[in-house]
């Protein structure tokens, strides 16, 4: 699968029983339909969280093309006040996450920094600057 934002080729890395599609190149992560719900299995805050997610007509990023069906894909808005804008695709085919914007709004939904997916996302991507670094 190529890469929506920079168009080469991704990488696939598992996260316990989750397949993410890691980008090398821009550091972005795709997640297909439903990846994020495994990843936050058993936590409490999954379902406030995956409620969140509000379609963000604001946002000033520019629109990406879904790496699965080549459609242009919305901007949604996670969060209330300290929001991240990520993009999805409007056939569901699954999320697109720019560099550093997974662990962003996870700590911002207050996982903690205990929660495996953060420590699996910090054993696999050990040493990468994050967003804006």
């Amino acid at each position: 699968m190529d890469c929506p934002v920079c168009s080469k080729p991704m990488i696939v890395l598992e996260l316990d029983r989750v397949e993410v599609d890691h980008c090398i190149s821009c550091k972005g992560i795709w997640l297909d339909g439903g990846e994020m719900e495994l990843l936050l299995e058993g936590a409490a805050e999954k379902e406030t969280f995956l409620s969140s997610f509000q379609r963000d007509e604001e946002c000033s990023e520019r629109p990406r093309k879904c790496p699965i069906c080549s459609k242009r894909m919305e901007k949604i808005r996670v969060g209330g006040e300290e929001r991240v804008c990520i993009d999805r695709c409007r056939h569901r085919d699954g999320i697109w996450l720019d560099r550093g914007e997974l662990e962003e709004i996870l700590e911002m939904n207050r996982f903690g920094t205990d929660h495996r997916v953060l420590g699996l996302l910090r054993e696999i991507f050990a040493g990468e600057t994050p967003k804006g670094g």
